[in-house]
């Protein structure tokens, strides 16, 4: 529990950005994300500023822009929400691509892939620059509830334990001949998701005794 632990989304550097205190790094990417979102709609010229402002961030911190990329594939519901808002809003209509869509959902749609698109790339990079243990003491100086930061702790240290759980049951399923095809194999891939919940839950819950019968007072040691 107290040795450190990796993330798949950290690239290790020693740039600027990778020295600079985890807690200004967190303030900085508030503020720019404030910024992008108090950002009118249809000031495209605002967007391109802020789009250079994180490559030139992304060119100091010496993160290949690939690794950054190849990441953002986290946004792909909102890419889809987006893609869908021009054809399901209402409104005054207009025709693009030889297709009539709704003017204001597809002005709504272009905001909301654009400051999503940037949100995340900003996201990633501080992700890629920061260790977690170092956000997570960015986050204690700067006064989060320390529960929510203990939180956020077993969820970052977890986090790779439940994912090769998960990976485990899909060998398992496949080794039984099982490939889910059609709707039909919905059903198992929902036993199977309720399953690795309970497994969750009851490691967390044998965690929680083992802690309590070493001492643990709500504040994890240094």
């Amino acid at each position: 529990m107290g040795a450190g632990h990796g993330h798949k989304l950290h690239f290790h550097g020693h740039s600027a950005v990778h020295r600079a205190p985890a807690h200004l790094k967190i303030l900085a990417l508030l503020a720019f994300v404030i910024t992008v979102v108090a950002t009118p709609r249809d000031w495209y010229a605002a967007y391109a500023v802020h789009l250079a402002v994180l490559v030139v961030v992304i060119g100091v911190s010496r993160v290949p822009p690939t690794y950054v990329l190849k990441r953002t594939v986290v946004e792909v519901p909102f890419v889809l929400f987006a893609v869908l808002l021009p054809f399901v809003a209402q409104g005054p209509r207009t025709e693009v691509l030889g297709v009539t869509v709704s003017q204001h959902g597809l002005e709504a749609g272009i905001a909301l892939l654009v400051k999503g698109t940037l949100g995340v790339l900003a996201s990633l990079t501080l992700a890629a620059t920061t260790e977690p243990q170092e956000l997570l003491a960015g986050l204690e100086r700067l006064r989060l509830p320390n529960q929510l930061v203990q939180i956020m702790s077993f969820m970052v240290r977890y986090l790779d334990v439940v994912t090769g759980e998960m990976q485990r049951m899909r060998v398992a399923r496949e080794a039984r001949g099982f490939n889910a095809r059609d709707p039909r194999h919905w059903p198992v891939l929902a036993r199977s998701a309720g399953a690795l919940f309970i497994r969750s839950y009851e490691r967390g819950e044998r965690v929680h005794l083992a802690m309590l019968s070493r001492g643990y007072t709500g504040r994890m040691p240094r």
